[in-house]
């Protein structure tokens, strides 16, 4: 059965590629952007299954008009993907108020705010589906992303306590963690801080280790997705990629490793 999307941050990378293999496979989509002229192609493609939406999830009226717009013209929705983000790279002494405050105000509050806007629409219906776009950066932290791991990590904590809550109405919730993938993430989409020459050889050594990263397409994302709001019973977190998927599970092993080491220690501040 045809499912109807409603996605953020749909001009490029991930919210591009999930949208178009939703919309290939028969489904519709309404999809948003800052600039709608960005979805012309999807709309000439694919008609009126696309419904095209301004919105900047920073602004909370307009997030919450969005969604009931899109419920109202698709007579429902199935799935509400929280992809809308970008990437702040600054290390943390580096990093402004202003800088701090914008990330959360779009990668944290955006997604909260279309959340809290699409959740009484789905409790009504009985069922429905949100995705909640992290990073394996919302588990694990590299240096020189500091406020970008926290955006995510809060992202991560909502929403798996969202999970829990809305779990006896029928509505699911997957985090998606995806690896490093060939997007604009680091690219003209990203934000980066004013440098201090005091991190400048630690930030030579980072940008050495990903010289010769192959990363793959966003588009090579999208049949994960698809068997995620498919499922019968869909994970509360899902790795996209092999990249997230050894680095996650590797930087777990050793969490456990140190947790046992020190148990003795936590068990006796009973």
């Amino acid at each position: 059965m045809a499912k109807n999307w409603f996605i953020t941050g749909t001009s490029r990378g991930f919210g591009r590629a999930w949208a178009q293999a939703a919309l290939e496979r028969g489904d519709r989509v309404a999809a948003t952007a800052r600039d709608t002229t960005t979805l012309a192609d999807l709309v000439d493609r694919y008609g009126d299954a696309v419904v095209p939406m301004t919105l900047d999830v920073t602004d909370r009226d307009a997030a919450f008009a969005a969604v009931a717009e899109a419920h109202e013209r698709l007579s429902g929705l199935d799935v509400v993907v929280n992809n809308a983000g970008y990437g702040h790279f600054g290390y943390v002494e580096e990093v402004t108020e202003a800088e701090a405050r914008a990330q959360f105000e779009t990668n944290v509050l955006g997604a909260l705010w279309i959340t809290q806007a699409a959740i009484p629409l789905l409790r009504a219906q009985g069922s429905g589906h949100i995705l909640q776009v992290s990073s394996m950066g919302g588990v694990v932290t590299f240096p020189g992303l500091g406020i970008y791991h926290a955006s995510k990590w809060a992202l991560e904590g909502f929403s798996d306590a969202l999970a829990t809550e809305l779990a006896p109405t029928g509505v699911r919730v997957t985090i998606i963690e995806p690896g490093g993938y060939a997007t604009d993430w680091g690219g003209a989409s990203a934000v980066r801080s004013t440098p201090n020459p005091v991190y400048d050889a630690m930030r030579q050594m980072v940008a050495a280790s990903w010289a010769n990263a192959t990363l793959p397409e966003a588009s090579a994302s999208a049949d994960a997705i698809l068997a995620v709001v498919d499922a019968e019973d869909p994970p509360l977190r899902l790795l996209l990629n092999s990249l997230a998927y050894d680095t996650v599970t590797g930087v777990y092993r050793s969490r456990l490793d140190v947790w046992a080491a020190w148990e003795e220690t936590s068990r006796a501040a009973a």
